[in-house]
């Protein structure tokens, strides 16, 4: 590993910057088109809020499934690390159930919305994986290390946005007042298997076990639709921020920004090093994975709860913006253990 990162020195500092640069360009592109109400209809009567909505129910209900779909049918499970898979999904698990934990008790003080515990923690757990993660992998480890990484973002979205899910269900069928336990338990069932995120990938998990495949046609079309999920919801982004703007808001994703980008990957550090016995590129990978900065779904999970929104748009400008300083640290952090193990 330090060969890795020293051998990639300026180059892959250079490549994440450039990386980070395009996605502020497209997210300011989506702020001007909400200031200019680009997307507010004819004659420009609508607003910012408007065309988010319209946005984010596109990437909610067909981009991301589409995208989800897709990925469950092509994964080869028989081909996937589960060891490194594991070393991350363990802690990550954890991090995130401990965190939900945290915002119940949060709200048992001071009363929210139902869906604010599991929104606040996405905004606290879900790294931009595949924008910023998949470039920073290739930049850093070469074709290894983006293999690893590629296995890791295959289930991301499976693991992690299904419990989160799941929760946010369980947790809004609980909010009703006039429901009985059996009646709650059936609701929690239904919302959370039909679902635009939990319903693709159970279906596409089972057809990935019939062993049919996809036709060129449909797996062409699908890839197309899910190629839109990084464009549509960096647009959506920069609708977000016309309609609500930052001021005010930074000193309430202080806490879930220090907790993505510093205790998860620290966490991630300590059981894949210390617990699954993980070093060189295995272990860089999966720390750098967890040290990624807060992904778009934080935004279309808020948007399609209706709670939140602004807060977790500022999340994710602000990790995105702190994510050029807290990497360093992280790829400074592995090089000093991999000098360690090489002497």
């Amino acid at each position: 590993m330090a060969g890795a990162g020293a051998g990639a020195g300026g180059t892959v500092t250079l490549a994440i910057v450039h990386k980070l640069l395009a996605l502020f360009a497209i997210v300011a592109l989506g702020w001007l088109a909400g200031r200019q109400r680009w997307l507010a209809g004819a004659g420009g009567t609508g607003d910012a809020g408007m065309a988010a909505r319209a946005l984010s129910d596109a990437a909610f209900y067909l981009f991301v499934p589409a995208l989800l779909f897709r990925t469950m049918v092509r994964l080869d499970f028989a081909a996937l690390p589960w060891r490194t898979l594991a070393a991350f999904f363990v802690p990550a698990v954890a991090y995130v159930l401990a965190v939900y934990a945290w915002q119940r008790h949060v709200q048992v003080r001071a009363p929210s919305s139902a869906a604010t515990p599991a929104t606040r923690t996405i905004a606290a757990s879900y790294g931009n994986a595949v924008q910023v993660g998949i470039p920073l992998a290739a930049a850093l480890f070469g074709e290894p290390g983006l293999a690893l990484h590629i296995a890791l973002v295959s289930l991301h979205g499976l693991v992690l946005l299904t419990l989160l899910t799941v929760l946010v269900e369980v947790d809004l069928a609980r909010a009703d007042d006039t429901a009985t336990l059996a009646s709650t338990v059936r609701a929690s069932v239904r919302n959370a298997v039909i679902h635009p995120v939990t319903l693709p990938v159970l279906a596409g998990l089972a057809w990935n076990l019939t062993g049919l495949g996809l036709h060129p046609v449909v797996d062409e079309a699908l890839a197309g639709l899910g190629r839109a999920v990084v464009p549509v919801c960096l647009v959506l982004i920069g609708l977000t921020l016309a309609q609500y703007g930052l001021r005010g808001r930074l000193r309430g994703v202080l806490a879930p920004t220090a907790l993505k980008l510093l205790v998860l990957p620290a966490l991630v550090l300590a059981v894949a090093w210390g617990g699954f016995g993980l070093s060189g590129v295995p272990l860089a990978v999966v720390v750098m994975m967890a040290a990624l900065p807060l992904g778009t779904n934080a935004l279309i999970f808020a948007q399609r709860y209706d709670t939140l929104q602004a807060e977790a748009t500022t999340a994710i400008v602000f990790s995105t913006l702190a994510f050029a300083a807290t990497a360093t640290l992280w790829l400074g952090v592995l090089a000093w253990l991999g000098s360690r193990a090489g002497g």
